[in-house]
């Protein structure tokens, strides 16, 4: 019992401190040292110089040189006409398909996903030119808004992604592994949503206008997609033919990018420097809150507060099931209020153990850790796929969380069936490293 109130006393000095509003990375620095000194009876001094010796390390782990890289190669891609191309070499693969091009949405972002690492990058870069487009042909508001929040949050799920390389180096298990076991559950999630939408387009034609419009031929549409397919090419086949690590393959990525955008006459000084910048502000975000994430895990390690907790649940016999509901419900709480990546970081230290101590795959954990985080980004208050669509398309934040609910639901099904079939996630990296 002794274990589980210090755990409460983590958590809420966590919930206490995040609620005054100070920021993630300076929070959890201020509770791994308050957690030391409050709870684990450690002085001051003591507990600096343990802190410190854990930030110089963890701040200079070659794993977080691909953030920073991943997120400039979304940056020039976001801002070239990439996107564009892609919707226009989508469409005549989609538009004979029941629903049309709101297809585009889902093969979209999940094409973008595979370049950009991020959810709402995927989110805003298909969605800038798919939510005008489909309004102009007459397709369903409703359905259009709802299929691009729903298909935006592959981003975090096929990889490159962010919160796995997060994941991967903070559980120190492989991000290539990681990587290859998040492809067909992204794989599965798009075809649940096209489903959906064909579904509903059958039920109800008028929400799918039939297609009149011009279009380029099959031959001339993969012309178009060539630079993401390119892209997607160079990236994943550097890492999973072992030529490059994904941190190096991150560099081989941003290379391409800048080849690829030199060919089509669009790199330019100013969207390098708008990219540079961007990407300044978003890896310094990410990696402040790795690095503070590991003083709290070095911390909760310290009261060795992950194995004695995993301990006490492994004591309370719970079946596999039971744990499974339990953290599921605990993340999607947690999806309400923090992004992805503070999701990672925090909880880890104590979930973690309790999932490895009942045998579960850390592996598969990541993916279906990482799809219940995606399942944060489309429910409010803190949805950053809803306010990317809000300030894309003008409507209200309940009217696209409304619209996005199916979608919601559809995720959550998609996580149940990868419990009931683990494979799905572990056939392709055990197939790949054999």
């Amino acid at each position: 019992m002794e274990i589980v109130l210090s755990a409460v006393g983590v958590i809420t000095l966590i919930l206490l401190i995040l609620g005054l509003g100070v920021w993630v990375f300076s929070g959890l620095a201020i509770v791994a040292l308050l957690s030391l000194i409050l709870i684990g009876d450690v002085s001051l001094d003591r507990a600096g110089a343990i802190l410190s010796r854990i930030l110089f390390r963890s701040a200079n782990s070659w794993e977080l040189s691909a953030i920073p890289l991943f997120i400039l190669m979304g940056e020039l891609i976001f801002r070239s006409n990439i996107s564009d191309r892609l919707f226009r070499g989508l469409e005549p693969w989609t538009k004979k398909i029941p629903g049309g091009i709101l297809h585009t949405n889902v093969f979209g972002c999940a094409l973008f996903a595979a370049v950009s690492g991020s959810s709402a990058a995927t989110t805003a870069t298909v969605g800038k030119i798919t939510t005008t487009e489909l309004k102009k042909r007459g397709y369903d508001r409703s359905l259009s808004v709802g299929s691009l929040a729903g298909a935006g949050s592959l981003g975090l799920l096929i990889p490159p992604s962010l919160v796995m390389i997060v994941y991967g180096i903070q559980s120190e298990v492989s991000i290539s592994k990681l990587f290859m076991a998040g492809v067909l559950p992204g794989v599965l999630i798009a075809a649940l949503y096209s489903g959906y939408i064909i579904c509903r387009a059958i039920l109800n034609p008028s929400l799918c206008p039939p297609e009149q419009s011009h279009t380029a031929s099959k031959l001339e549409s993969l012309v178009l997609l060539l630079p993401v397919i390119s892209l997607i090419v160079i990236v994943m086949g550097a890492i999973y033919t072992g030529i490059a690590t994904p941190s190096e393959a991150a560099a081989v990525g941003v290379f391409a990018t800048v080849i690829i955008l030199i060919k089509e006459r669009q790199l330019s000084f100013k969207m390098i420097q708008e990219a540079m910048i961007a990407t300044l502000l978003s890896s310094t975000m990410v990696c402040s809150i790795l690095v503070s994430a590991a003083l709290l895990s070095t911390a909760m390690g310290f009261l060795h507060l992950p194995s004695e907790l995993a301990g006490y649940i492994a004591s309370l016999d719970l079946t596999p099931a039971f744990l499974l509901l339990a953290l599921a419900i605990f993340y999607i709480i947690l999806g309400l209020f923090l992004d992805g990546i503070s999701i990672t970081v925090m909880s880890l230290p104590i979930t973690l153990p309790i999932v490895i101590q009942a045998g579960f795959d850390p592996i598969w954990f990541g993916v279906f850790l990482v799809i219940l985080i995606e399942l944060g980004q489309i429910t409010p208050p803190v949805g950053f796929n809803l306010f990317v669509l809000q300030g894309l398309t003008g409507e209200k934040i309940g009217q696209v969380a409304k619209a996005a609910f199916p979608f919601f639901l559809l995720m959550c099904l998609a996580a149940f069936i990868l419990c009931l079939v683990p494979e799905i996630a572990l056939w392709l990296p055990n197939a790949l490293s054999n």
